[in-house]
């Protein structure tokens, strides 16, 4: 089975590439071997391997740059994944998408569902918006996997972030009033294997949108309070210089141009009942990714 993987040097895109490297034939071009943005230089890529099944994890993912970037955000969020999509749905091969929870409106406490109206707050989430939208009406066999909070022991995201922090800082302002999961890359990439095994397989699988995250719920502040107990826990010194002063504050005092959902939860009864698994708890989780770092 030859598999193209997009964006594979991304955190979520390197964990599919370390992962599925046993399992099939990997293509997974880098920036200089395959320019993303160039739709014709990708066509002809696509031709000339004819993969057997497309992973896409490139995005545009700097959500506050996407509000002044709309060129770029809108080439990698929508016209190539419908680019991919036409692809698959010519070649009658399925494709797996990486989608993101600012597709939703973002308000109340309840878990979204699949079927639930979307309403994206920002560009960026208009932008992945319609790159599912383009996926669905392509005709091709599809899964796409909506996630949240992604985070990794590499690349750039709210977990390295914090433990940078705590090094030159003498207190840590973070928000409180948007909940989610925190996921990691590992995590997804895991669930994908799981659907590629079944697509390689011809096992029973139903095209459509997916959510894949933890289990459970938490804030930022929380989320960041939980990194830094378990450095504690595990004596690495990577300690803020008062790990008393984490201040939780709202979101109206940490302005930003992209205005980001405040609730992220997301129900998960689709994907555990499809793959036939329980998801991990996001607690735990963390700690498996704080020991990989570590």
């Amino acid at each position: 089975m030859k598999i193209l993987i997009t964006g594979g040097t991304g955190q979520v895109g390197f964990e599919v590439v370390r992962l599925f490297s046993s399992f099939a034939t990997v293509f997974a071009p880098t920036r200089q071997e395959l320019d993303l943005y160039d739709l014709n230089a990708v066509s002809y890529y696509l031709s000339h391997n004819q993969p057997d099944l497309i992973i896409n994890t490139a995005a545009w993912t700097a959500v506050d740059a996407a509000e002044t970037e709309r060129d770029c955000a809108l080439m990698l969020n929508t016209s190539l994944p419908a680019m991919l999509a036409n692809y698959c749905a010519i070649n009658n091969i399925w494709l797996i998408h990486f989608s993101t929870d600012y597709v939703y409106p973002g308000h109340g406490e309840i878990p979204w569902l699949e079927t639930d109206t979307t309403g994206p707050l920002s560009y960026y989430g208009e932008t992945k918006l319609a790159g599912d939208i383009a996926i669905e009406f392509s005709g091709t066999q599809y899964i796409i996997l909506r996630t949240s909070w992604a985070y990794a022991a590499r690349g750039k995201n709210f977990l390295l972030t914090m433990l940078k922090l705590a090094a030159t800082r003498d207190s840590l302002s973070i928000v409180a009033d948007q909940w989610g999961a925190p996921t990691p890359a590992r995590l997804l990439a895991n669930l994908t294997l799981l659907f590629a095994e079944r697509i390689r397989n011809n096992l029973t699988l139903e095209s459509g949108v997916y959510h894949a995250a933890t289990k459970g719920y938490t804030n930022w502040h929380q989320f960041a309070t939980e990194i830094f107990n378990l450095c504690q826990q595990k004596n690495t010194g990577l300690l803020i210089k008062n790990a008393g002063q984490v201040k939780a504050i709202p979101s109206t005092a940490y302005p930003t141009p992209a205005q980001r959902p405040k609730n992220s939860r997301m129900n998960l009864n689709k994907i555990e009942r499809m793959l036939n698994i329980k998801l991990p708890d996001w607690q735990s989780q963390l700690q498996l990714t704080m020991d990989e770092l570590l």
